[in-house]
Formats: C-alpha cells, sequence, structure tokens
C-alpha cells in the first residue's frame, strides 16, 4: 500500500485537527514532522519533506496550509516523481500569512510552476489565510482541480473541522486519477 504523508502547516496541527485523525484513521498515514512548527524555514521544510519521501519511496500527500505551500514548492525538485499525488487543503496566501504572523515565517515567495503530479485543492469561499481570488490563479497556475466547499473558513479546529470524512473521499477521488498516466508539466 502506498504510504500517505501528511504535511502539516504553521504551528503544527494540535490534538483535534483533522490531520491529527487522518493519521490515527489510516495506518498507512503518517504525519512529516518539522523541527519548528512555529518559526518553518523553507528550505529545513522541504529537506524534512523530501527525506519522508525518499523513506517512503512513493507516496500521496495531504497537506494543509503553510503544507500546501511546501508541497508546491516540490515541483522543481527532483524528488516531485516520488509525490503519487496531492491533496492540498486550504493552502496560505504567503504575503495574507505574513502579515498575520510578522517575521515568523520564511518560505521566500509563491510557488507557481505547474505540479507534476495529481492533485486537488480545496478552499472556502471566507478564508482568511487565503482569498478566493488568489486561490483561483494559484489553482490555475499549479494546474489543480479547484473544489470550493462554501464558507468553509481555513478548514481547521477553528472553522469546526475536527475528523473530517469529506477529505477522505477526495483522497480517493486523488488515487483513481494517480493511476492515470501522468502530464508533463
Amino acid at each position: 500500500m502506498t504510504a500517505t504523508l501528511v504535511v502539516p502547516g504553521l504551528d503544527g496541527s494540535d490534538a483535534g485537527h483533522w490531520q491529527r485523525f487522518w493519521v490515527e484513521d489510516d495506518p498507512d498515514s503518517f504525519i512529516v514532522e518539522q523541527d519548528n512548527w512555529h518559526a518553518p524555514i523553507v528550505d529545513q521544510w522541504v529537506d524534512r519533506l523530501e527525506a519522508a519521501l525518499v523513506e517512503q519511496g512513493e507516496a500521496f500527500i495531504v497537506a494543509h496550509s503553510l503544507g500546501c505551500i511546501l508541497t508546491a514548492k516540490l515541483a522543481d525538485r527532483p524528488s516531485s516523481y516520488r509525490i503519487k499525488g496531492a491533496l492540498l487543503v486550504a493552502p496560505c496566501d504567503l504575503p495574507a500569512t505574513e502579515k498575520r504572523h510578522p517575521g515568523a515565517i520564511r518560505f521566500g515567495t509563491m510557488p507557481t510552476r505547474a505540479l507534476p503530479f495529481p492533485s486537488i485543492t480545496v478552499g472556502s469561499l471566507n478564508d482568511h489565510y487565503m482569498e478566493l481570488d488568489r486561490l483561483t490563479l494559484y489553482a490555475r497556475l499549479w494546474k489543480t482541480e479547484l473544489k470550493n466547499i462554501g464558507l468553509a473558513g481555513h478548514i481547521n479546529i477553528a472553522s469546526g473541522f475536527g475528523r473530517w470524512a469529506g477529505g477522505y473521499a477526495l483522497l480517493g477521488n486523488l488515487k483513481e486519477r494517480a493511476k492515470a498516466p501522468r502530464r508533463r508539466a
């Protein structure tokens, strides 16, 4: 069975977050732990994610918030071929995130390259970390399928998402799509 790497964002995903339930519910899922959840540095986070991909051989990714940006930054890296597909949930817009958390993150610019792996990006109408027009722009640039789930905030604990059954169905859909031949970016 292909592993699922669960990639949290800034501050990690605390107990009660849908990503933590995901790992509890799926024995083939693993959290990609980072040394510093509160002051992320992109190169360190990329190294940790790439090491997890190498360890698994290949994997699906289920990312949230800054974890989505981390995953998208792998599009330019040789390790991207190890990603069977990515479910990108509530990606954050780096400028908006930096305003909300001044000095906390060092992640450079937003990735704009098309993702070389199948992906679904899930967003909402009222996410304060990524406005809908920006979400639509990045979904188009990344060439990812966009799923807008309405008024769902940042799709985290604060917006009422604990165990999230809808996420499992989206990953199932992604796994089906991943069986098709890969496109070249």
